[in-house]
């Protein structure tokens, strides 16, 4: 009985042909082609494309039909080309509802079935590095930062010191958010990177130690600095009030001096009376004698 199974087996391997399964992996908006591995399509041979159980494209030989369906829901409208040749079909301008199952169903002298599963993954954001505030310590010597990317699926976030991986998460079907964080120490000279990947591309953000790592480290010196200067303004208020009340006491005790006001003097000419007696023609004197 177990070798009649063995022979039964064997038989319908040879007329319906081996199921094979190939994962593809496309990036979204690219195009991906589901081959048939014929070189050519012969003459008692029909093809016939399917995604989720429902026709999408056939070649039929013996009537010469070549046909494309957009389907109900329109997902594949002006996107799919077919060759006449070989019968492969070509899914363009992919996008995320495209990925899944696809089945290709070759009938001829004997059954042949493909099943292919594809993969559309989205474009990768570039991930981002900041610097988290809430941890700055003056007593601290470490910068605490975080990389994070969101709405991402499929995907791997790790940090990077050089070329050896420090940390990492995944996440799969869900689109959420990632973050990672990483501590490093102000003055470290060494190269972090933050990569975001898929099996297909990835996306790198270097980290730029003296640009965020010295905001967080200056913010505890310019709360010295404002303060320092604070203080200074209050100084100088108080030492210029101290002068100035030191100089009205001065005033008060000092002598006022008496204001002198001097004016221009101003010369009147005076009017010279003529006398009125006139001056006699002819004088005479008489000798005075003195006793």
């Amino acid at each position: 009985m177990f070798h009649i199974f063995v022979l039964c087996c064997w038989s319908l391997t040879g007329v319906f042909g081996a199921d094979e399964v190939k994962s593809m992996s496309v990036m979204e908006g690219e195009f991906v082609t589901l081959h048939t591995d014929l070189t050519e399509i012969h003459e008692d041979d029909d093809i016939l494309w399917k995604s989720a159980a429902k026709d999408i494209a056939k070649i039929s030989t013996e009537k010469q039909i070549i046909s494309i369906s957009n389907c109900t829901d329109g997902r594949f409208r002006d996107r799919l080309k077919l060759d006449d040749h070989t019968g492969s079909l070509t899914i363009m301008n992919i996008t995320t509802e495209h990925a899944g199952v696809y089945q290709l169903d070759i009938s001829g002298l004997k059954l042949t079935t493909k099943t292919f599963n594809v993969t559309v993954y989205a474009h990768l954001p570039v991930p981002v590095i900041s610097s988290n505030s809430s941890q700055c310590s003056s007593s601290s010597s470490n910068c605490s930062l975080v990389c994070s990317a969101v709405n991402v699926s499929h995907v791997t976030l790790s940090w990077y010191k050089g070329n050896s991986l420090l940390s990492s998460i995944s996440v799969s079907d869900l689109s959420i958010s990632l973050s990672l964080p990483l501590e490093v120490e102000y003055q470290d000279k060494n190269t972090y990177s933050c990569v975001l990947n898929n099996p297909i591309s990835n996306q790198t953000q270097h980290l730029d130690i003296t640009h965020l790592c010295h905001t967080c480290a200056v913010s505890v010196s310019l709360i010295v600095l404002i303060s320092a200067g604070s203080l200074l303004i209050v100084a100088a208020i108080g030492i210029f009030f101290i002068c100035r009340k030191h100089r009205k006491t001065n005033r008060e005790v000092q002598p006022r001096e008496e204001e002198i006001t001097y004016a221009d003097p101003t010369f009147l000419k005076r009017k010279v009376h003529k006398s009125n007696v006139k001056e006699e023609d002819h004088v005479e004197y008489a000798p005075v004698a003195m006793r």
